[in-house]
């Protein structure tokens, strides 16, 4: 029995025509609501006779595989003589003045499948094919017309189809594969720990009736296991197509490939790619991915096909070590690779950004898979403040006066758009009377210069493309400028703009005070969401701003660790900023008298690196080497941060103290089991630090729920507290001491919400 294969025009030829290089330098930013004005422009000069948007299908026999192919073609255009004309209307920011009859085989490869689905259904010999390109700022066009029997057009056809064939079977056979597999799936593990049966269940049941799903799940449940089974499961029912499992850092990132690991050792035939930031992987020095500048990017769509077709029939685990691999062997982008990869994909492990961030999102994914894929949100509470920082943006003065000067005789048009911004700012400032302030309203003047500055940019670098860039302002302005705009669209009263004034530099932020609409809108059309972790607390909270909608829910799961694996105790010294002086020497003698007491390892969680710095000074004064100490330092490379962490050894003698910071690199996603830790000592409760932005939050949720210090302060706060204490107990062997140094330890406020093994 044959297979059959269903798929839209458009990505069949884009998979069968792609060539060329990668441009690393420069790419359009037109909008897809500029390219739909565009088509619609067009359009709208169609006769009686001619019809826009027509809907084509049809199915082709090629060998073992039926394809059933469909798509809309922009227009039928019926001439005086009965002829037909099917036209393929693209909008351009650039130049179409540079654009040939053979600029683009793809555009004509989906014309014609569209002639030939069209001549099909109506029967008809022969056929025109018009190319029509237009400029989508001046609305210029060029076209291109030919002519081709419906003979020819249905062996062009045949031929994308057999060039596509190779994909397709390899794609049936791994699902398959892929669905055998997870039939006979067990649970990894010869049972369910306490508590991670119940989020399991939660988790299959929100896919099944396509929910979201705000789970707190405490350290030791197992929760990347208990998410990741359950959404194989689904999947193996006919629930899903994809699951993207999201994570803030590559700590947790490594959880999530180490359960696809352990499901594959129990048969699981699935695939997962896991996307790596391209400035880890990229092979070159400095990344540069201009085509004359990386031979990687050289001829990179050249080549891709058959990298995947290698790399996929090969592997199960695509990680970055699979994907280096491939992708020197075919000499390929692997940061590209890995991107190409994802869309094939079961699974896909990557950073928030990828789908959150509407600057880097992976925007290819097509909208039926889409509403076939499950995120899966890993340590949710780090994402309300990601999120601000994605759906905020900036701009500076000094940028514009800069490009203003340069392009002073060269390009009149560039240099009046960046005067224009600048002149701005200089109002800004003046409103201000050279001091920072913010206000609510939109700065619609500002987005309009920031608009057409962007436009005029993207003349200027589509006209020099292949030049070199190096540290290119014009480049870095014009993406600045854009996602500015962009931002900008999304601007109500969720937001307000930061103006920042230092002497003669002026800044503007669109600044995201609440992100949860964004996330809501980002989220919509997915299967289902999943936010987890084990300091979603109070889930009232975080359902609010991550943007719940009214069919959510969340589900609570104990600790399953004994209250008495504890040994907690709460010392009230005050660390606020006006006493931290005086509590320096205290709290290093408390320190000194933990470990000298029991002997261990322990990490030691400070509130800032300046106060880290000063008790860790007084600390080596009156220890004087007694206790070997670490430091953590600002900006540490990722050797250094697991030399850190060996040094954590359970069979290290010596008794040790880490110092380092709440919210830091060591106060999330570390397994310290058994006695590599021994104790943990979080000094303050964690209070994100007092400034503009912080203070603008507090006002919009004060204002919104009356509980503003609350939402912008206290819940962040003791996040980190709850995130650094747990890294004590991850096991239901371990055991230790976890001292908490702040008399607001004993305020109700803050009390509440400490888990209920920690309250004394």
């Amino acid at each position: 029995m044959a297979e059959r294969v269903r798929m839209a025009v458009r990505p069949l030829v884009e998979y069968v025509f792609r060539s060329g290089s990668l441009d690393g330098e420069f790419r359009s930013a037109a909008s897809l609501a500029e390219g739909t004005r565009a088509h619609q422009a067009i359009q709208k000069e169609y006769g009686e006779a001619d019809r826009s948007e027509v809907y084509v299908s049809g199915e082709f026999e090629r060998g073992e595989l039926v394809f059933e192919i469909d798509g809309r073609c922009d227009g039928v255009r019926t001439g005086e003589d009965g002829s037909v004309a099917i036209e393929e209307i693209k909008s351009t920011a650039g130049d179409v003045a540079l654009i040939d009859e053979e600029s683009y085989p793809v555009h004509w490869a989906q014309a014609y499948c569209y002639a030939c689905l069209y001549a099909r259904e109506h029967g008809l010999d022969r056929v025109r094919i018009q190319l029509t390109y237009v400029q989508v700022e001046s609305g210029q066009q060029k076209r291109f017309l030919r002519e081709a029997t419906a003979a020819e057009l249905e062996s062009f056809v045949a031929d994308v189809l057999d060039r596509y064939a190779p994909w397709a079977l390899l794609t049936i056979r791994r699902r398959k594969l892929r669905d055998e597999s997870i039939a006979a799936l067990p649970f990894p593990y010869r049972e369910y720990r306490k508590g991670q049966r119940k989020l399991a269940g939660a988790v299959y049941r929100s896919i099944e009736a396509g929910t979201g799903l705000f789970a707190r799940a405490p350290t030791g449940i197992g929760k990347t296991m208990s998410t990741v089974f359950p959404s194989v499961k689904a999947m193996g029912q006919g629930h899903l197509q994809q699951i993207f499992y999201l994570t803030a850092k590559s700590t947790t990132r490594a959880s999530a490939e180490d359960a696809f690991s352990r499901l594959r050792a129990e048969g699981l035939r699935l695939q997962a790619v896991t996307i790596t930031a391209k400035e880890k992987i990229c092979f070159r020095d400095q990344v540069d991915c201009r085509a004359q500048a990386c031979e990687f990017a050289d001829g990179y769509y050249d080549r891709i096909n058959g990298a995947l077709l290698d790399l996929l029939s090969s592997e199960d685990t695509v990680d970055r070590g699979a994907i280096e691999k491939y992708a020197r062997k075919h000499r390929v982008c692997p940061f590209e690779m890995s991107l190409d990869a994802a869309y094939a994909a079961d699974a896909v492990i990557c950073d928030y950004n990828y789908v959150f961030d509407p600057r880097v999102s992976l925007k290819r994914m097509l909208a039926e898979k889409k509403s076939q894929t499950v995120l899966l949100v890993d340590e949710a509470h780090n994402l309300p403040d990601r999120a601000r920082e994605m759906y905020s943006a900036e701009l500076d003065k000094r940028r514009f006066l800069q490009l203003e000067r340069e392009f002073k005789a060269g390009n009149p048009a560039l240099r009046d758009a960046a005067k224009a911004v600048n002149r701005l700012f200089i109002g800004l400032r003046k409103r201000g009377n050279g001091r920072s302030y913010s206000f609510k309203d939109k700065p619609e003047e500002l987005l309009l210069a920031a608009e057409t500055f962007a436009s005029e940019a993207e003349k200027a670098l589509a006209s020099r493309q292949g030049a070199p860039s190096g540290d290119d302002l014009l480049l870095e302005t014009y993406f600045a400028a854009s996602a500015f705009v962009r931002i900008g669209k999304l601007y109500d009263e969720r937001y307000a703009v930061l103006v920042d004034c230092s002497g003669h530099e002026v800044r503007a932020k669109l600044l995201c005070l609440d992100p949860s609409e964004p996330l809501r809108q980002t989220g919509k059309g997915f299967k289902s969401r999943v936010f987890f972790s084990a300091t979603l607390s109070p889930l009232g909270f975080y359902m609010d701003v991550l943007g719940a909608k009214e069919d959510d829910y969340s589900v609570s799961i104990p600790s399953p660790f004994d209250p008495g694996q504890w040994d907690v105790s709460v010392r009230p010294l005050s660390t606020r900023y006006a006493d931290r002086e005086r509590s320096v020497g205290p709290i290093a003698r408390l320190l000194g008298e933990l470990l000298a007491r029991r002997r261990g390892r322990y990490l030691f969680f400070f509130p800032s690196y300046a106060f880290m710095n000063d008790v860790y000074a007084a600390f080596a004064a009156g220890y004087d080497g007694k206790f070997p100490t670490l430091l953590q330092e600002a900006g540490m490379s990722e050797p250094e941060r697991e030399a850190f962490l060996a040094r954590f050894s359970e069979d290290a003698e010596e008794t040790l103290a880490g110092f380092a910071v709440l919210g830091g690199a060591f106060s999330e996603g570390v397994d310290l089991v058994g006695d590599r830790l021994t104790g943990v000592v979080v000094v303050g409760v964690g209070l994100p630090q007092l400034g503009p932005e912080r203070e603008l939050i507090r006002e919009y949720y004060e204002a919104a729920t009356g509980r503003g210090f609350e939402y912008a302060y206290v819940i962040p706060g003791m996040n980190k507290v709850l995130q650094a204490g747990g890294r004590l107990i991850r096991s239901e062997t371990d055991s230790g001491t976890l001292v908490l140094v702040d008399d607001r330890y004993l305020q109700p406020a803050y009390r509440r919400l400490l888990p209920e093994e920690w309250r004394v």
